[in-house]
Formats: structure tokens, C-alpha cells, sequence
């Protein structure tokens, strides 16, 4: 089979590897019929050092069961499921309380060594804990709103719950890649009144309208605190959803915060300390967030994609053959693509 392996930064290649087989009884082997490329899969594409074993590429997919271990009792063959980016067993403690990212057993995708899901088919541990079956066939056409459930919608909506957005608040979106513009659909969803987003490119600040938007800022850094501000009526606003993963978004984010309010962290650290720690102390601003839980979201997303009422596939603005991924991959870190779908 053929899967995408990342040697160093810049380098991705479609390569044939070992086909995809159970290992162990509670396996199952997934062939892949929708995967795309993340956002945090561009911090190793910019940054990565390079290795002879390289790694295997891809955390998002939806496929067909092919095979299952012996141990696997919730999946057949022939089944469609989405494959959230993190498994669980979802047995554990945390995952009866709704995070199965803490799992005692987790482990990612793409990630130290984990076989990704930038390929033909891929092989998935703790099946029955990690994927989710679909009444839908491999060809529904709300397949790329159904791919996002897999991620970026589950941590958009992650973004706003940890934010604590609610029905008349103040929402703002730092922001406005894949995940940004699902943070927008998140807090139009859970009722936010007012929702801010920050970014600069017009055809995302388009699409971010579209979604709910309310108003745009373009500007960073104190600029951009003091326009949120102007349109806050001096205080800030109620929740932040904060979807880059920088330290300056950090800092943006705790800034346009209002006294009380939450900011909710999805994007993935890119340095080792929590900036505007004086600023949230102060202001007595809640912080959280971290690898959202998807799987423990699906059942209360899941409805909203098949009966219509949210269509967050439309991200998606490229898409490629498994052949094209290294092209989708400069694509995005160019910013010529919001999210690349794949099929293999």
C-alpha cells in the first residue's frame, strides 16, 4: 500500500510501505476513502529535523472497515466510521467523563512513530473505543462535513466550550484557518451573540461571515486588542477562542478578554509557557482547552451535519489524490489553501 512520510522539513513523499493488518485482537484495519491535511501538520513540515525512518503522515479519516480483530465486538466489515485523530479504549475513567485525549491507553495518529491516515488503509488500535460508525454510504455527499468531525469542527467546538460561550455573550475567534472558521460555526452554534474574528485573508474572512461572523479585525498585536475593545464596548469579549497555537495569539487572546471572561487554547503550543499570565491573573480570566476530545463530541455534532444545520465541510477548498498530498502540503504552508482534502 502507499501511505505519506515526512523525512524532514519540506520533505513529504508518497512511498509503498507494509500493508495495513491487525496486530492485536482489538485492531481493526481501516481502507481509507477521505483524509486531509491539518494545520498541525505544518509546524513538522516547517520545522522538522530529519530522519531515516521518516514519519508516517496524517491524523483525520474517514474509511471502510476491512478487517477486525478478534476482540472487536461494536464493528463489521463494510463498515463506515470516522476515525477521530487520537484512539481510546473507552473504557477508562477519562473516557467515561468525556475526554478520551486523557486516555490511559491514548495515543495520536501521525504522531512518534503511530502510522497515519495520509494513506491507502491504516491500521487502528482499540477500534471499538476510537471509531465511530456513520449511517451514511462511502459516497454520501456530506462527506467532507463529516471528515471534520474527525478534528478540526470537534475542536472548534472544543474552542468554544472551554471558552464558555453561551446564548447573548461576546465571542472573538484568534485566528482563521480550518479550525478558526469551525470555532465560528461552534460559537454561532452555542449562541453567541456578537462573534469577532481575527484575520487578514479575505476569502477566509468571507467564508467566516458566512458561518456567523459578525465583525472583522485585521489588525494585530495592541492595535487589534484595542479594536476588539471599540467594538465591545470598551470591556472585551465573554469567551476567546484561541486557534493558532502562537505566542503572540496567546497574548492577543488574554488581551481581548474581558475581566471574567474565558479563553478557550486549541492550537497547538509552539512555545513552553502560557504568555499574559499577569494580564489573566488580574483580570480573572479562566484559561483551558487543550486536545479536544472529538470522539466524545460526535453523538452531539454528528446530527447537526446529517439534518443540515451546520455544513463545516466547506473548509475544504482543495483536494487531491494521494499522489497530489505533497503539493497540498506546500499549498497550505503557502496559504494558497484553507484545508486540503485527500482521497486516496
Amino acid at each position: 500500500m502507499r501511505a505519506t512520510i515526512m523525512y524532514a522539513a519540506g520533505d513529504v513523499r508518497i512511498e509503498d510501505v507494509p500493508d495495513a493488518a491487525i496486530e492485536e485482537p482489538t485492531d481493526a484495519v481501516v481502507r481509507v476513502t477521505r483524509a486531509c491535511i491539518c494545520g498541525s501538520d505544518l509546524w513538522p513540515y516547517a520545522s522538522m529535523q530529519r530522519s531515516e525512518a521518516g514519519q508516517s503522515m496524517g491524523h483525520e479519516a474517514i474509511g471502510v472497515v476491512e478487517d477486525v480483530g478478534s476482540q472487536v465486538a461494536t464493528l463489521e466489515k463494510g463498515d463506515v466510521v470516522v476515525m477521530p485523530f487520537a484512539f481510546s479504549d473507552g473504557t477508562c475513567a477519562y473516557c467515561h467523563e468525556g475526554l478520551p485525549t486523557a486516555c490511559v491507553h491514548v495515543g495520536f495518529f501521525g504522531n512518534n512513530g503511530m502510522n497515519g491516515a495520509q494513506a491507502e488503509a491504516l491500521r487502528v488500535p482499540l477500534a471499538d473505543g476510537t471509531l465511530y460508525p456513520l449511517p451514511v454510504g462511502e459516497d454520501d455527499a456530506l462527506m467532507p462535513s463529516l471528515l471534520t468531525l474527525s478534528d478540526v469542527m470537534g475542536t472548534g467546538h472544543h474552542a468554544a466550550v472551554t471558552a464558555k460561550v453561551a446564548p447573548g455573550k461576546r465571542a472573538a475567534v484568534v485566528g482563521d484557518g480550518a479550525v478558526g472558521m469551525c470555532a465560528v460555526i461552534a460559537a454561532k452554534r452555542l449562541g453567541a451573540e456578537q462573534i469577532i474574528v481575527m484575520g487578514r485573508h479575505p476569502d477566509r474572512i468571507a467564508l467566516a461571515r458566512e458561518f456567523g461572523a459578525t465583525d472583522v479585525v485585521s489588525e494585530r498585536g495592541e492595535e487589534a486588542v484595542e479594536r476588539v475593545r471599540e467594538l465591545t464596548g470598551g470591556e472585551g469579549a465573554h469567551s476567546v477562542l484561541e486557534c493558532v497555537g502562537h505566542n503572540t495569539a496567546v497574548e492577543t487572546a488574554i488581551g481581548i478578554a474581558r475581566p471574567g471572561g474565558a479563553v478557550g487554547r486549541v492550537g497547538v503550543p509552539q512555545h513552553t509557557a502560557i504568555p499574559g499570565s499577569l494580564p489573566a491573573f488580574f483580570g480573572n480570566i479562566t484559561i483551558g482547552g487543550g486536545p479536544a476530545p472529538v470522539r466524545a463530541y460526535l453523538d452531539e455534532l454528528l446530527p447537526d451535519v446529517l439534518e443540515g444545520r451546520i455544513d463545516p465541510g466547506r473548509v475544504f477548498d482543495h483536494t487531491v489524490g494521494l499522489d497530489g498530498v505533497p503539493e497540498g502540503y506546500r499549498a497550505m504552508a503557502d496559504r494558497d489553501s484553507l484545508k486540503v482534502m485527500v482521497t486516496p
